[in-house]
């Protein structure tokens, strides 16, 4: 399922409809949630829960899940389902699960000679010779300038630092001799306790709250419901 904010899902220009990365909305993941704060005796939530919409990950979908798992929106409620606690974000509720998952794909494969640098000012310079991979999604969509250098993609179920500054609509991760190829799925955000990339190293990184990344990520990336 897709937004229908106006430009919400545009692919980049000049390229495929995967040029782009995709936040999937997990339903299973969003219902678990749900059943979890019913568990702790919570029955209600806040209409703030849909601001945004829903912290970007639809609206529609949030309050079909909600539905059905017969919540009621109630503001006054000392005990309301929080959207932290829904979206499965960092410092909640223990045992969430995130229900987005944001991938790109790899666009291309380079070698890169000791001494060579990457994106604008390259402000990485390979300190001996190594691989790097081109790889959609860039400030644009949400993956923010200051994560340049400071966290890893999962690529193949392997760690790569992403390196130099973070483009438009582009990054750059350093592969080494992994073998990584062209149309490679690469992970950017998953579940932490299956060992995947955390919104919580973004946190880190970058200084934002997690409902400012995630919102920026929902709202700027191709978004999909999944089971």
């Amino acid at each position: 399922m897709s937004s229908s904010i106006p430009g919400h899902g545009m692919p980049a220009p000049g390229s495929g409809p995967r040029s782009a990365p995709v936040a999937r909305i997990s339903r299973s993941a969003l219902t678990a949630n749900a059943r979890a704060a019913r568990a702790r005796g919570i029955h209600s939530f806040s209409p703030s829960i849909f601001e945004a919409d829903a912290w970007g990950h639809g609206a529609e979908l949030v309050r079909s899940v909600l539905a059905a798992e017969q919540f009621v929106p109630d503001p006054a409620a000392r005990d309301t389902l929080s959207a932290a606690s829904l979206l499965g974000l960092p410092g909640v509720a223990p045992g969430v699960t995130p229900a987005l998952r944001l991938t790109g794909t790899v666009l291309s494969v380079k070698d890169l000679r000791a001494g060579e640098g990457v994106s604008y000012g390259y402000a990485f310079r390979a300190p001996a010779d190594t691989r790097v991979a081109l790889v959609t999604g860039g400030y644009a969509q949400g993956i923010v300038r200051a994560l340049g250098g400071a966290v890893d993609v999962s690529i193949a179920g392997e760690p790569h630092r992403i390196v130099g500054r973070v483009a438009m609509d582009v990054c750059v991760v350093e592969i080494r001799d992994a073998g990584v190829r062209r149309g490679d799925e690469v992970l950017f955000l998953g579940d932490p306790a299956a060992g995947e990339p955390s919104l919580g190293d973004w946190m880190d990184a970058t200084d934002l709250q997690a409902a400012e990344l995630i919102t920026m990520i929902g709202l700027r990336a191709i978004r999909e419901e999944a089971p």
